[in-house]
């Protein structure tokens, strides 16, 4: 294939020494693919879960018309429309939401294989029940990602399974004739389950961090916030995931607005599923953002975060310290960014030197609740 991935860039994702914006999994999947993308007719590609936008705008390279996407990541979403408009390629695809509309009548699928299991498993079986009888997904992913228990998954959704040879590392998988799971096999997508001990019911999509749990480190963080500035109207948890913490603050603060804000689609509908199902939908306003790009400078006391510290399958500390700044920047004078994080990456310094004035709050063997004071 002639396309030049080496064109095309992350931003505005975290870019940097090791975060690249392909990589050899791409080029497999659209290798084994070539002839099927060849005698896909217009609307019938649809690409999910694509990086940055290499299968879409490859596929669109080599004659594709009409390709519809999905990214779970928002910034995901900017950087293949900033891609299209640098190689000439705007108007050859189109970013939906993932649901019916995004794979209805589809005869090929290009998607990369997530890490999740559960995400595979909503995603296959929204494929299974919408697309076409015919259709072909063609994921991929790093051999090292991988487990047979992909192939157990896929094999829930489809009557036929092929596997492609290993090249770089990297390995396709093929999955044919769609079969529709009888509802009475179970629960579908998306799931949900109570949590009496902090009087909260948690709704999730596949692949959202904890899924329908909640994880022990938003459980330390949820022990300490009863102090965290009582006296705030508002409240902001950065990178939301479900929702857990936007919903625990508002049962326990009646008179408490908070925005949830998290850049991946799949959490954003979580959060906004969670709040509902604790009557607390009415005071938690959910949005799918980079950070903090909704709200003004200067114009929150409090601000809650547990950051992730995964770019896709890279690690990276340089989200923490983008949603850091992004905390300093929409801190009014005197608020405060409340925090936890794995005690080992050692954030206070970093906290200190971009937020302000920190002190810790607890500690445990694993991790560390900080809160950071916005100087002013």
């Amino acid at each position: 294939m002639s396309f030049d991935f080496d064109a095309l860039r992350r931003h505005p994702d975290v870019e940097g020494s090791g975060l690249e914006a392909s990589d050899a999994a791409d080029r497999l999947i659209l290798d084994e693919a070539a002839a099927l993308i060849g005698e896909a007719g217009p609307g019938e590609i649809v690409v999910i879960d694509d990086s940055y936008g290499a299968l879409a705008l490859a596929a669109a390279d080599a004659g594709g018309r009409g390709i519809r996407v999905h990214q779970d990541l928002v910034t995901g979403e900017r950087a293949l429309a900033s891609n299209a408009g640098r190689l000439g390629s705007d108007g050859k695809v189109r970013s939906l939401t993932l649901g019916p509309d995004l794979v209805s009548g589809a005869r090929l699928v290009l998607m990369r294989l997530p890490r999740s299991l559960d995400r595979l498993d909503e995603v296959s079986q929204l494929i299974a029940a919408h697309a076409g009888p015919e259709v072909v997904v063609v994921a991929g992913g790093r051999i090292k990602h991988m487990s047979l228990a992909m192939n157990d998954m896929l094999g829930q959704s489809f009557g036929r399974l092929d596997v492609s040879r290993a090249r770089q590392k990297s390995r396709v998988l093929f999955a044919r004739e769609p079969v529709v799971r009888p509802s009475s096999d179970g629960p579908s997508w998306p799931r949900s389950a109570r949590h009496d001990d902090l009087g909260l019911t948690v709704v999730a999509h596949g692949g959202v961090f904890a899924g329908t749990g909640v994880d022990i480190g938003t459980r330390f963080l949820l022990a300490q916030l009863g102090d965290a500035v009582p006296d705030a109207a508002t409240a902001v948890d950065l990178a939301c995931g479900t929702g857990v913490v936007a919903s625990w603050l508002a049962r326990a603060r009646p008179a408490l607005r908070v925005t949830a804000t998290d850049r991946s689609a799949s959490a954003a509908a979580s959060a906004r599923l969670t709040a509902e199902a604790n009557g607390v939908s009415d005071r938690v306003h959910v949005t799918r953002a980079d950070g903090l790009e909704a709200l003004t400078d200067a114009s929150e006391r409090l601000i809650v975060l547990n950051p992730p510290f995964h770019s896709d399958a890279a690690i990276s500390t340089g989200i923490a310290a983008h949603l850091f700044a992004d905390a300093a920047r929409a801190l009014a004078p005197g608020g405060e960014l409340w925090c936890v994080w794995n005690s080992h990456l050692g954030y206070r310094p970093l906290l200190e030197r971009v937020v302000g004035r920190t002190r810790q709050i607890a500690r445990n063997p694993k991790f560390t609740v900080t809160a950071s004071r916005r100087a002013g």
